[in-house]
């Protein structure tokens, strides 16, 4: 198993980046929160990895953190939640996520494009002991400081399709108007003001 990688972002769109590592180009699969936290190309960072093989597909999937990985897993074990969809979770940022999963959150996990009632209650309830159970464990870093609350929901209104930079500046203005610093009610207003027209 390909523990990690480390070595310089040479690529980077939504949904992958490239990260060469002496010579050799990886790439690999990862969040809208992953995307957002990687520093511009050319320079070096480290990616926690998970590598899984199909009868028809290779693929790497890369995550900024330990803990985000251990999520991704968690949630790949959800019926009916593949790798593609498990990223587009994990958009919402991996405290948002824990969050949403211990409150019972179900509204904020039905954000995300593909995740319906059903799934939404199913990751709650499967997940919700589990989460509970590794609250304390260490979280592993990619080497860059910690997304602050509205750096991490700006990556999450990315993952529901919004346009980089109309994210940012929806999180922004309810950065502006003060408050909370809670991810999830950040999203929650931003979401407001996009609909309105107004962040």
């Amino acid at each position: 198993m390909i523990h990690h990688v480390r070595g310089r972002v040479t690529h980077k769109e939504p949904g992958l980046c490239v990260v060469e590592v002496q010579g050799v180009g990886y790439q690999l699969a990862v969040s809208a929160a992953t995307l957002s936290s990687l520093p511009a190309a050319g320079q070096e960072v480290t990616l926690f990895t998970r590598l899984l093989v199909r009868e028809d597909d290779v693929a790497l999937y890369g995550f900024a953190t330990q803990e985000e990985r251990r999520l991704f897993n968690e949630l790949l074990g959800v019926a009916s939640i593949g790798p593609k969809l498990a990223l587009a979770v994990l958009g919402l940022g991996v405290e948002a996520l824990r969050r949403a999963v211990a409150t019972g959150d179900e509204g904020l996990l039905q954000s995300v494009p593909g995740v319906g009632k059903k799934t939404a209650q199913r990751i709650v309830l499967e997940l919700r002991d589990k989460l509970a159970a590794g609250e304390e464990a260490p979280r592993g870093s990619a080497g860059a400081p910690s997304a602050d609350p509205f750096r991490e929901a700006a990556a999450a209104l990315v993952a529901l399709g919004y346009a980089p930079a109309e994210a940012a500046q929806a999180a922004a203005a309810v950065r502006a108007q003060g408050g909370t610093e809670d991810v999830a009610e950040i999203v929650r207003e931003a979401l407001k003001r996009l609909a309105a027209g107004i962040a």
